[in-house]
């Protein structure tokens, strides 16, 4: 196995770039959108069954212990460890049988067992269950070779939850294993933020529909069904989904209407500084508060983030790579500020490079990266491409994340120790009926 050697850095380094002024580092932008950026207020009850993807606006707590009551953790024989005296083995007659779901009739007293079963309550008096593999039983009749220690394989009242404990605290978003331990707790109905209203627009006269016809100079359309996927994986509700051609008039009522409806308005293309590019005028034109446009980042850096009254609206380049990644860092943090989320800040840790990277220096660049293993010192491994590309999209389903190679390296040996987020899949949307 190939031992890797480290370097120290303390992040991606995006914050070194003064010849790139006015452009911002990656966690300044964060934190200008996290600054400006407060949970949706209303809140609503919902089933435990149509809450996957929720954020939860207040804690669970358990409605008892859990478990409720002593029981058994398997099939076997309940019996009191006091009545084994003397040397073994011991023969207990069988005076009852007590399935999951029924309470126990009489107590056990003395040398007596109990046949139970999984979940079942645990007799009076019982204070061991012994497994039915350890039992010989002949008739009516069991014989046992060991003395059972007192609470074996019982799981004791109240040992996962204790009545009025907090479960989930709020802010905690409900996947299916926030689900289970709401279920266990006896909480059928949870209270909720409303789902996030956000609407998409996507410009570019020259982009057709995927699988439709073409001219020579237009290009299939990425961004769409790829960022209508996003938002299908981060719980929100897809209020309208638009073509915007490359005309100001066409871009100032879509977009005007849609900060009508939304909470958030996500736009693709049109934020950089060409004659073509017309989506910061219109936003501008729009009264809307730009928060910051330009970001030290490679793919991705006219990444923009700013307001229309209080509609929050997130600018995304137009090439695909360069769109997704900034969906990934800046968008998933975004949703989740807005939806009450504790957890803001994508999580990040750190992997080890396959191999040496020569590149650019200047920008912190996101390039996509592969978990590959782990070396001799118990780090992850990343294999990654050569270069990055913002208007591929091929090697997308390979990647498991993002590797932040810092802005001030040109070089990083192999074994570097660079920061890794893995892509982000949430919980499911809601759309539009038509």
């Amino acid at each position: 196995m190939t031992i890797h050697r480290s370097i120290t850095s303390p992040g991606c380094g995006c914050d070194g770039q003064d010849m790139l002024h006015p452009l911002i580092s990656i966690d300044e932008a964060l934190a200008r959108m996290f600054a400006c950026v407060a949970p949706v207020g209303r809140t609503q009850a919902v089933a435990l069954d149509s809450a996957l993807g929720r954020v939860l606006s207040d804690p669970v707590r358990a409605f008892s212990m859990v478990p409720a009551f002593d029981n058994a953790a398997m099939d076997g024989y309940a019996v009191a460890s006091t009545s084994f005296d003397g040397d073994g083995p011991w023969e207990f007659p069988v005076v009852a049988r007590v399935p999951a779901g029924e309470a126990a009739t009489s107590p056990i007293s003395g040398r007596v067992a109990a046949r139970i079963f999984t979940g079942a309550p645990v007799p009076e008096g019982a204070d061991a269950v012994v497994m039915q593999e350890d039992v010989i039983r002949d008739g009516g009749i069991i014989r046992l070779r060991r003395r059972p220690a007192p609470g074996l394989n019982i799981r004791r009242a109240g040992s996962d939850m204790a009545e009025r404990a907090i479960v989930l605290d709020k802010g905690c978003r409900l996947g299916p294993r926030e689900i289970a331990a709401c279920a266990a707790a006896g909480a059928g109905i949870v209270r909720v933020r409303r789902r996030l209203h956000v609407a998409l627009v996507v410009t570019g006269d020259e982009v057709r529909r995927a699988g439709t016809p073409r001219a020579a100079a237009q290009i299939w359309d990425v961004n769409t069904p790829m960022l209508t996927a996003a938002l299908a994986t981060a719980g929100v509700e897809i209020v309208s989904i638009a073509h915007g051609g490359d005309s100001p008039a066409d871009l100032v009522r879509k977009i005007g209407d849609m900060a009508a409806l939304a909470d958030l308005v996500v736009t693709t293309g049109g934020i950089s500084v060409g004659e073509e590019d017309h989506v910061k005028p219109v936003f501008s034109a729009l009264g809307g508060e730009t928060i910051f446009s330009g970001v030290a980042l490679k793919p991705g850096k006219p990444v923009s983030f700013g307001r229309i009254g209080s509609t929050f609206w997130l600018g995304l380049p137009g090439n695909p790579l360069s769109a997704f990644v900034t969906w990934q860092v800046f968008g998933m943090a975004l949703i989740r500020g807005l939806s009450g989320e504790t957890a803001q800040s994508p999580s990040r840790r750190h992997v080890v490079t396959s191999a040496a990277i020569r590149r650019k220096s200047g920008r912190c660049e996101l390039r996509l990266a592969t978990l590959a293993g782990f070396d001799a010192h118990g780090r992850e491994i990343v294999t990654f491409e050569d270069a990055t590309h913002s208007g591929r999209v091929g090697g997308l389903s390979l990647a498991d994340g993002l590797m932040f190679l810092p802005a001030d390296a040109g070089y990083l040996p192999a074994g570097a120790l660079v920061e890794f987020q893995p892509f982000q899949d949430g919980a499911g949307a809601t759309f539009p009926s038509s």
